[in-house]
């Protein structure tokens, strides 16, 4: 699989302002500073696609990329963080719902990317947010992020105690490394089983 290009379209404070894209499009969603920009990136191969900032919370819109590979193009929409960002309660009840209205009401969504720091523990707001999925009827997958920052044994212990933690309903997470590249290949395989569902099963590797 080949990467053509990747290009921002459009960020919106609403759902009902965020264009149609006429893609099959992947939500990535996960607290304020779980990476999930640096995976976007890295996904992309670009580095400066979605914004990075050691200041949690920096996405308060929906921001919809496209990104055109050679088995077709796909939007990546980046939601608002939550739960560290150093906001106001007022305002990450603001992202909750801009996150909601995006995952319940937009036509294009195929499966919803949830991320995790695999050092940190699974929490009742991931828990929620699952079961909140569920009710949807919105797929979606876990990845568990920034590997890179554990020693392998360490790492092994962590994906056993978040799967058990996670349960099976939204299948084996999935571990990466932004910065090492492990586990994309297997990422971008996932977005395309949903977003392509007809095409057969095929081996993908970043090129």
């Amino acid at each position: 699989m080949k990467i053509l290009s990747a290009e921002l379209i459009a960020s919106a404070p609403r759902v009902d302002r965020l264009p149609p894209s006429g893609l099959p499009e992947i939500a990535f969603l996960g607290r304020s500073n779980v990476g999930k920009s640096s995976l976007l990136n890295a996904l992309a191969r670009r580095r400066k696609l979605a914004r990075t900032s050691s200041t949690p919370g920096k996405t308060r819109e929906l921001v919809l990329f496209r990104i055109r590979t050679d088995r077709g193009d796909v939007g990546f929409v980046d939601l608002p963080g939550y739960g560290w960002a150093k906001v106001s309660r007022r305002e990450r009840e603001s992202w909750g719902r801009l996150a909601e209205g995006y995952l319940a009401n937009r036509p294009e969504l195929k499966l919803a990317i949830v991320l995790q720091d695999i050092r940190r523990s699974w929490s009742e707001d991931e828990r929620l947010l699952l079961e909140w999925l569920a009710t949807q009827g919105v797929p979606g997958r876990i990845v568990l992020t920034k590997t890179d920052k554990l020693k392998l044994g360490r790492r092994k212990e962590r994906i056993r105690a978040l799967s058990k933690e996670i349960g099976e309903g939204f299948g084996r997470p999935i571990s990466t490394s932004s910065q090492k590249g492990e586990g994309l290949d297997l990422v971008w395989r996932t977005c395309f089983d949903h977003a392509f569902p007809r095409d057969p099963e095929s081996e993908i590797g970043i090129d």
